[in-house]
């Protein structure tokens, strides 16, 4: 399973945000899209999962159209997990993680025994076992991260796309969420794509690296791109993240900040 971008531009009637941009994404693969505040980095997960359009080019679902698969068989090949806090009073872990099966369910939304064998080896997979019958609202960021992760594996799509899935959480929590993803890619052959600003954290876990910016001088309709393994791009990265208080080592793959 693959996602193909061919000359997509991103952006809004009148606005255009990034692009031309032409790349791949891969099973069995975790890629991390980075870039600063602005780059465009919301816009294009929201236009890969197809809830806003783009302006121009297109992207193509194992060679499909994305324009044109429904709604309903889209949400069998790509799961969604995003930052939003949503409402959950009363909601339990394994009614959370059972939400995954609704494109799956019958017209009465009912789950079968099928159906709450994905949740469990879900919940398995994910080692939430422990807190199937907590209310959500009970949860911390990084146990609640785990459960939404969870529901887009019950989901059972081969596409997992995540907006900041370690904003919020403390510095075990993002680690171990970064190393699930990345064993959830490899062992399950799952083509996983997040963005994020936990830029070491990419750059040791990312098997490859989508960086979107801006080139020095650039208007609001130029812009930069670039695709490849951490190790590809370490001469390019320090251009897409200036600052300077911040020096990077190429060797490392790390930033570090500059002290006078």
């Amino acid at each position: 399973m693959k996602i193909e971008l061919r000359e997509l531009v991103i952006g809004y009637p009148g606005h255009k945000v990034a692009g031309p941009l032409n790349a791949t994404l891969h099973a069995g693969e975790l890629c991390c899209l980075l870039g600063a505040n602005g780059a465009g980095k919301s816009t294009l997960l929201r236009t890969l999962a197809a809830f806003q359009p783009s302006l121009s080019g297109q992207i193509f679902l194992e060679g499909k159209l994305l324009a044109d698969i429904s709604p309903r068989q889209l949400s069998t090949q790509i799961g969604i997990v995003l930052t939003d806090r949503i409402r959950t009073a009363g909601t339990t872990v394994r009614d959370m993680v059972a939400m995954g099966r609704s494109p799956y369910t019958n017209f009465w939304g009912r789950l079968t025994d099928e159906d709450y064998r994905h949740v469990d080896e879900a919940i398995r997979q994910v080692g939430i076992e422990a807190l199937v019958n907590r209310q959500l609202a009970t949860l911390s960021d990084g146990e609640r991260q785990k459960v939404m992760i969870a529901k887009a594996l019950a989901q059972q799509t081969p596409i997992i796309l995540l907006d900041e899935p370690t904003a919020f959480l403390d510095f075990p929590s993002k680690v171990e969420t970064m190393l699930l993803l990345s064993r959830l890619a490899h062992d399950m052959g799952k083509c996983i794509f997040l963005s994020t600003h936990d830029l070491d954290m990419a750059l040791q876990t990312a098997d490859r690296l989508w960086l979107m910016g801006k080139d020095e001088g650039a208007t609001a309709e130029g812009g930069s791109f670039a695709v490849g393994t951490p190790r590809d791009l370490a001469d390019v990265l320090p251009k897409y993240f200036p600052s300077q208080y911040l020096s990077f080592d190429a060797q490392a793959l790390r930033f570090s900040i500059r002290v006078s």
